[in-house]
């Protein structure tokens, strides 16, 4: 592990206060990756427009027509909470424009990612005249050819980078497409519906159709969830997006999927954090599709009713629970697998575990490749000669840039693949695992620095103790922070005063730097020195009516 302190801009630090910004997070917005005080100024007006997208227009024109024909149109959703909150995002905004509407999720043992011809088969049952997809379809080739035999027509919202060639779709709403100049390429599966649903109010303004115009701004707390649970950069636009979202859920009027979620889990929504979307709301949704079915959390988000949302909030927190524990013996068996030393020569991880849950390797390879600080890909079987793997990365390595370029050099050893520069999945033979291995550690090989395979945490200048408090701490919790524009981190040297094991689990301690602090380290059950130099992060607490600011030790610094 490496520290690097962020670097301060000066001069928009104090262009910042002069704003009206309180110094310290003056100080800390002066350390990210903004021009000025206009990109923390995160006003609706100002979000990119829909008619940048590409083909996005066309589209609102064409769903405009198919409203007023009255077709039938199937919503193909994917199952994780991007998925999720883009379907239920394409469900409720369609429906306020009157849309015969209806939606499927495929089943991710059953049939796998995206519009395959098997779910356009189980779509008809639906007797649909539309497909619509969400956070999938971009490389469905087969499944939209399936849909044009048909005879549906077909539309691809997607933000996963397209292939060489695109689908064979009607429309095709993507921002990675090559030809589409949309600004931010950062959008995900719920962002891209939620300006399709922008585009279908313009079709509806200009055809001066006498109309209730709807609201699409009650929809951006799906939009705020979707955007931070799938880890998309937050740029300005979607900063907008999630500011928008956020203050939807903090205020007394929410989707009630997600009102239900935060009460089942024993928080506040008046005052949740992004973070708390992060690791408190989205795991429960995605653990439906993990593993069960994702239509669970889709109804959830749907629902029109608390006692109903409630009900299906219970469900996923049982699924997450169950998801926790396969999730720790199976992180277990990886640990046994790996040799710590070998590790260190090694480039990247791959392994395999028949034994191992499909729907959990996701997670596992993302906290083998927190540990290890390597590319890694964690394998389940997924039939009799076929494993499925998912994927997570370093900054430095474009995992499905990589997974592409290893097919074109060995066209027979992925069957199929897709993702992100940071995830992706992937499916390949079970006798070409270890060829698959060899050949995906000679690629990191060429294509990593080594000195890039040590984590480096980039921390903030040290808070003054005068603003060390609950107030300064509830400032910085009320901002926007996620993928790319980081909460800030700090690192400094404590006195352990007092110190306590949880559950066995979790160390709470008291610290003490000029003035006591409150302190936990969430999965440390090993005894502190008495002096401790940390990287933190600070959380304003409210209980009974009390506030406190409480330390959150994230590392020890050796």
């Amino acid at each position: 592990m490496k520290l690097k302190e962020k670097k301060i801009n000066n001069t928009l630090e104090h262009e910042l206060i002069e704003s009206g910004i309180h110094p310290v997070l003056a100080k800390i917005f002066a350390a990210r990756k903004i021009h000025n005080a206009d990109e923390i100024n995160y006003k609706l007006d100002k979000l990119l427009s829909p008619d940048l997208l590409l083909s996005n227009i066309e589209v609102g024109d064409f769903l405009y027509e198919a409203i007023l024909a009255n077709k039938k149109i199937v919503i193909v959703g994917d199952y994780d909470a991007d998925g999720a909150t883009a379907c239920a995002c394409g469900m409720k905004g369609l429906k306020k424009f009157g849309a015969n509407v209806d939606f499927i999720v495929p089943n991710r043992f059953e049939y796998g990612y995206g519009l395959t011809p098997e779910i356009v088969e189980l779509s008809l049952k639906k007797d649909p005249d539309i497909i619509l997809t969400v956070d999938n379809g971009i490389a469905s080739h087969d499944g939209v050819e399936a849909a044009n035999k048909a005879g549906l027509e077909v539309i691809i919202t997607d933000h996963h980078l397209p292939g060489n060639l695109l689908p064979n779709a009607k429309f095709i709403v993507n921002p990675n497409q090559k030809n589409c100049s949309f600004p931010s390429k950062n959008l995900c599966g719920v962002g891209v519906m939620f300006y399709v649903l922008l585009a279908l109010r313009i079709a509806f303004r200009k055809k001066n159709i006498d109309y209730k115009e709807p609201t699409l701004i009650d929809l951006l707390d799906l939009v705020a969830l979707g955007t931070i649970a799938d880890l998309v950069p937050l740029d300005f636009n979607n900063r907008i997006l999630v500011s928008a979202g956020m203050n939807i859920i903090r205020g007394n009027k929410f989707n009630l999927g997600i009102k239900a979620i935060i009460n089942e889990s024993k928080k506040k929504n008046s005052s949740l954090k992004t973070t708390d979307l992060s690791f408190v709301i989205a795991p429960k949704i995605n653990a439906a599709g993990r593993l069960s079915d994702m239509t669970i959390g889709i109804r959830c988000l749907l629902s029109d009713n608390l006692t109903q949302a409630s009900s299906y909030a219970r469900e996923l927190i049982k699924f997450n629970e169950n998801r926790k524990h396969i999730e720790s013996s199976m992180v277990s068996s990886a640990f046994d697998l790996l040799d710590n030393k070998k590790s260190q020569h090694q480039y990247s991880i791959v392994l395999v575990n028949a034994d191992w849950h499909e729907g959990v390797v996701g997670i596992l390879a993302s906290r083998l490749k927190e540990k290890y600080f390597r590319p890694t890909i964690a394998f389940a079987n997924h039939s009799d000669d076929l494993v499925k793997g998912s994927g997570r990365s370093i900054d430095s390595f474009h995992l499905r840039d990589a997974l592409d370029l290893i097919s074109k050099r060995h066209p027979s050893l992925i069957q199929t693949f897709g993702g992100h520069a940071m995830a992706a999945g992937l499916t390949i033979k079970k006798d070409n695992f270890s060829k698959f291995s060899e050949v995906f550690e000679l690629t990191c090989r060429e294509l990593i620095n080594p000195d890039l395979l040590s984590k480096t945490i980039e921390y903030d200048e040290s808070i003054e103790s005068e603003y060390l408090n609950f107030s300064v701490a509830k400032i910085i919790n009320n901002q926007v922070w996620g993928q790319e524009f980081f909460a800030p981190f700090f690192v400094d040297t404590f006195d352990v005063i007092h110190q306590e094991v949880l559950s066995d689990k979790h160390t709470k301690c008291l610290l003490r730097k000029d003035k006591n602090y409150d302190a936990i380290f969430f999965n440390n059950n090993q005894t502190l020195p008495d002096k401790i130099k940390v990287v933190y992060s600070i959380d304003a607490n409210e209980f009974n009516g009390k506030t406190s600011i409480q330390i959150i030790i994230k590392n020890i610094v050796e």
